[in-house]
C-alpha cells in the first residue's frame, strides 16, 4: 500500500498543480490536495484525524452526482455528444469536457480514498 499512497499522492500533487489555468483553480486545488494529504498520511503510516475521510466522502460524493447530473455534465456528454473524447486536447473547448473531466477527477479521488478507507478500517479491528 506504501507505492499505491505515495504514487497517488504524487499524481494528485501534480493534479492540483495543473489546476492553475483552470476556470476555477481557487476550487480544485484543495479537492486535490485534499486526497494528496491522506495518501501521504496513509503511505507513512501515520494515523490521521478518523473523521478527515467521511468529511472526504460528504463533500466528493455530492458534488461528484452534481457533475453527472448538471446541464453539461457526464449524462449530457454521453446522451448528447456521443461520448466523444474529453481527452483529445488539454483545452476543454465545450463546457461538457471541463465538467466531464472534473467528474472522472472525483471518481478517481473517491476511488482512492475508499481503498484507503477499508485499508484504515481492516487495520484498526
Amino acid at each position: 500500500m506504501k507505492i499505491f499512497n505515495y504514487s497517488f499522492a504524487v499524481i494528485f500533487l501534480v493534479f492540483a498543480a495543473l489546476q492553475y489555468n483552470d476556470p476555477d483553480p481557487i476550487l480544485w486545488i484543495p479537492i486535490y490536495l485534499y486526497p494528496t494529504y491522506l495518501c501521504f498520511q496513509a503511505a507513512k503510516n501515520q494515523t490521521v484525524n478518523k473523521y478527515l475521510y467521511p468529511i472526504g466522502f460528504i463533500g466528493f460524493v455530492p458534488y461528484a452526482i452534481y457533475k453527472m447530473f448538471d446541464e453539461n455534465g457526464v449524462i449530457d456528454w454521453i446522451k448528447f455528444h456521443n461520448a466523444t473524447s474529453i481527452a483529445n486536447t488539454m483545452k476543454a473547448e465545450t463546457p461538457w469536457v471541463e465538467e466531464s473531466r472534473e467528474f472522472f477527477g472525483l471518481v478517481i479521488i473517491l476511488i482512492v480514498m475508499t481503498i484507503n478507507y477499508i485499508q484504515i478500517k481492516k487495520g484498526s479491528k
